[in-house]
């Protein structure tokens, strides 16, 4: 059974715990080590490993610091060469090259974002539980069949970003930049029709701008066209 805790999922910082019960992991690390070591309740030692997207600070913060704790941490070369990781608790993976982590068989796979090498994340264990991590991203060009967990990135509605624009609470020049690098809620339903949901147990909506989302719409409308339980991430 897959265990999803956020440790942290804003513009501020996102990292995420998750485990199967044999095999913890960390997904991203951007919110200050100490608060990782809270929110893991300081057992640092049962993480086996740390998984990044890509080289933003509120992805990324705590990566060093991570792998100072004796953690490895798998992200691509262009991502640690943006953060200036090296070492030997480096592990430098590749788009859709598997690798594995304990109890977890792991797929990157590209993703698009205004970074150096950005990716996502399929995860898969030996009961046959499929998860799949998707952040700061416009476009995914795959299709996933058998997911029975989703962590999708929901940042913004263009409702509700159109109507701060049109107020004067956002500046105009923001929208190009969300729409090129960000998964918005129409993002996420165009993604959803396009895949297979049979066996989706979860849906956790990642990532919420504190500005141009709307945290119980935006769950009301995913669950609305799944029928799944969907869960946001707040913290």
């Amino acid at each position: 059974m897959i265990t999803i805790q956020p440790l942290g999922s804003s513009s501020a910082g996102n990292a995420y715990r998750i485990t199967d019960g044999r095999t913890a992991l960390l997904l991203e690390a951007g919110i200050k080590y100490k608060e990782i070591q809270r929110g893991v309740g300081f057992q640092m030692s049962e993480i086996a490993a740390c998984l990044i997207t890509h080289e933003h600070g509120d992805h990324s913060r705590a990566a060093a610091d991570v792998m100072r704790a004796g953690i490895s941490v798998y992200t691509a070369r262009g991502t640690a060469e943006a953060l200036g990781l090296s070492g030997h608790r480096l592990r430098v993976v590749q788009a859709r090259e598997e690798f594995t982590v304990g109890s977890w068989t792991i797929l990157p796979f590209e993703i698009e974002h205004d970074a150096a090498e950005p990716l996502g994340f399929l995860l898969a264990n030996r009961d046959g539980d499929k998860l799949l991590f998707v952040t700061d991203t416009y476009y995914v060009r795959y299709r996933f069949p058998g997911l029975t967990h989703i962590m999708v990135e929901c940042n913004y509605s263009i409702d509700i970003l159109n109507a701060n624009i049109a107020a004067g609470r956002i500046p105009a020049v923001m929208k190009s930049r969300l729409l090129r690098s960000h998964f918005g809620l129409d993002h996420v339903k165009d993604f959803i029709r396009a895949n297979d949901m049979s066996r989706v147990q979860e849906i956790w909506l990642l990532h919420l701008s504190d500005a141009n989302s709307d945290a119980e719409l935006f769950k009301n409308e995913i669950q609305k066209i799944t029928g799944k339980v969907v869960r946001i991430a707040d913290r």
